[in-house]
């Protein structure tokens, strides 16, 4: 197991656990984005020609998987970590750390692409101000309202989370509108955003189905605040589980209406604004103004969660010794919060937006967690099967569950595009370089107090 308990000044130091079960689906929901299939909605549209709810709802079953195994995993390690902790507890220390380096990817790139996007979007409303100055306001209001503890973030989300519920309802009954005046009782035109016989391909909804992957990761957040969470092992599986099914519905919900509202073969004005075009198409220049307002204010939501993620994970390594733990394992003796990591992953999404395209981190961000999915779906099959030689459970249903996760996830990474593979390989080089770099210090440092 993971410490989680430090010394300061004679008294323990732990994590706080405050965090309901409301908050954890809060924070997933917010981490995720009720409105996550918006920015990526028009790249969805263009790969998988046109068939953006198949592909969400494909993307879900992949999903739903590997919440099965997540859920099992956590009740087995009620302890934060994530899949770095799973996979290294079940599987090997050397396979935890490179899936927690993996996950490390994924939750550094979502704040960075966060403050990219928002940025941009604020430049919409304020375009007299440079794109710089909007990435330091945007990466430094997410470090400092983490530093100030995870009771301030939860309050956050509930806010964030009721606001959007509000602009999606308005969304839906503008859509509504607009397509009921459309006077067409055509039985294709209400199927064809689940099916277009004419334009269908299976090669081209699997590569829409792994970019729609995107609109749930960060399910698997919910999982680092474990030390956090009252009653862990029965609210963390059940968070994981349901924030991926209201994820699917609201997805599948706003795609649909999205396509109806927009014309078939009708091409858009920008692939990544292609939700707010058709806001604009569906209630006019308010709900454009509006749509664009609520994907921003989506976006600080996302990035300030991800930001408080990663720092969680950077805590486990550290403390479990894959990372130096002088610097990644300690806690601010008063917030209680790593602050180092949250800190550093500031700077780092500081310095990324300003050197790297939205476009390149967003093709990252599934290489990342697609490997860390098939880490964690590998180590609950593992753990079915250690049961039964142990309890003598039958463990036939959840090693199924677990390999089917496994197979998916394995599919859609290899649908990923060539150069999200290719800089997800370099990154992982760099992590198998530095783990064998810190082996081989830590293998120096027992010679030499041997000798001594």
């Amino acid at each position: 197991m993971i410490p989680t308990e430090l010394q300061h000044e004679g008294q323990t130091v732990t994590l706080k656990r405050s965090l309901r079960y409301r908050d954890l689906i809060l924070y997933g929901i917010i981490l995720i984005q009720p409105t996550a299939p918006m920015p990526v909605f028009g790249v969805i549209y263009q790969e998988s020609r046109g068939h953006v709810v198949m592909a969400i709802l494909f993307a879900l079953v992949a999903m739903l998987f590997t919440a099965y195994s997540y859920g099992r995993m956590a009740r087995a390690y009620p302890k934060g970590g994530s899949a770095f902790t799973y996979v290294g507890e079940e599987l090997h220390p050397a396979l935890g750390y490179m899936t927690g380096w993996c996950m490390a990817m994924d939750y550094i790139l979502n704040p960075l692409i966060c403050t990219i996007w928002s940025s941009k979007a604020a430049i919409n409303f304020i375009p007299e101000v440079p794109y710089i100055l909007w990435v330091l306001f945007f990466a430094g209001l997410f470090t400092i309202l983490n530093l100030r503890g995870v009771e301030t973030s939860a309050r956050i989300n509930s806010a964030v989370a009721a606001g959007l519920g509000i602009v999606i309802i308005l969304f839906v009954v503008a859509a509504v509108r607009y397509i009921f005046h459309l006077h067409t009782s055509s039985f294709a035109f209400y199927t064809n955003p689940v099916y277009d016989r004419s334009t269908f391909s299976a090669h081209s909804v699997f590569r829409g189905t792994s970019i729609a992957v995107l609109t749930y990761i960060g399910f698997d957040g919910i999982s680092t605040l474990s030390d956090e969470a009252h009653d862990p092992s029965r609210t963390i599986p059940r968070a994981i589980i349901l924030t991926c099914l209201i994820t699917g519905v609201l997805a599948s919900i706003e795609v649909y209406l999205a396509q109806l509202v927009w014309p078939r073969g009708v091409a858009f004005p920008d692939l990544d604004t292609a939700y707010v075009a058709i806001a604009r198409r569906a209630g006019g220049p308010f709900l454009f103004a509006l749509m664009n307002g609520a994907l921003l204010i989506a976006t600080i939501g996302s990035g300030m969660a991800s930001q408080l993620g990663a720092a969680r994970l950077l805590f486990a390594m550290g403390q479990d010794g894959a990372l130096p733990r002088r610097f990644f394992g300690t806690l601010n003796p008063i917030r209680r919060i790593p602050q180092n990591n949250v800190l550093l992953i500031g700077a780092i999404v500081l310095a990324g937006s300003l050197a790297m395209s939205y476009q390149l981190g967003t093709e990252l961000l599934n290489y990342g967690a697609l490997l860390a999915f098939m880490g964690v779906n590998v180590a609950s099959a593992v753990l079915a099967y250690r049961a039964h030689r142990t309890a003598g459970t039958n463990p036939l249903f959840p090693i199924v569950l677990s390999l089917s996760g496994f197979v998916v996830c394995f599919f859609l990474w290899l649908n990923l595009g060539a150069t999200a593979r290719w800089a997800g390989t370099v990154w992982a080089t760099l992590g198998i370089a530095l783990w064998l770099l810190r082996r081989q210090q830590m293998k120096g440092r027992t010679q030499l107090r041997t000798r001594s």
